[in-house]
């Protein structure tokens, strides 16, 4: 009967957008390539792990930049460009439900993308009205 009383917590949604970096070490470059057999399958391990979280809700699988079309309306006018919109494209995502945003960050911080060059940036999930 207390827990009627009781504050509670609501979880956050948070979106954490995956970077590769400027030289992503992607299956089947040279950087991958360069790697021990027992690195790349240490990757292919943590990134399962990340996905298995609880509170975690991997997005779908992202194609590679070069397949990317960045569309624009610029004077009423539909402009379609090849590739990413900035430089440094994102490679993936994923929704993350924490009680904190410091949650966010330790989920972050596992994302073999970090320590490979790359970077995750990290937004809460808001409802507009």
């Amino acid at each position: 009967m207390l827990d009627n009383y009781l504050p509670r917590r609501t979880k956050m949604k948070y979106v954490l957008l995956i970077y590769h970096g400027p030289n992503p070490t992607l299956p089947g470059s040279d950087r991958w390539n360069a790697l021990p057999p027992a690195e790349q399958k240490a990757i292919y391990a943590d990134y399962a792990e990340v996905n298995k979280m609880a509170g975690n809700d991997p997005g779908l699988p992202l194609g590679l930049p070069e397949a990317a079309r960045t569309v624009q309306v610029l004077d009423g006018k539909t402009h379609v460009k090849n590739g990413t919109y900035l430089p440094e494209s994102v490679a993936g995502y994923t929704v993350f439900e924490a009680d904190s945003i410091e949650g966010a960050i330790k989920l972050a911080a596992r994302i073999p993308a970090v320590r490979l060059g790359g970077a995750v940036e990290i937004r809460p999930a808001e409802k507009y009205r």
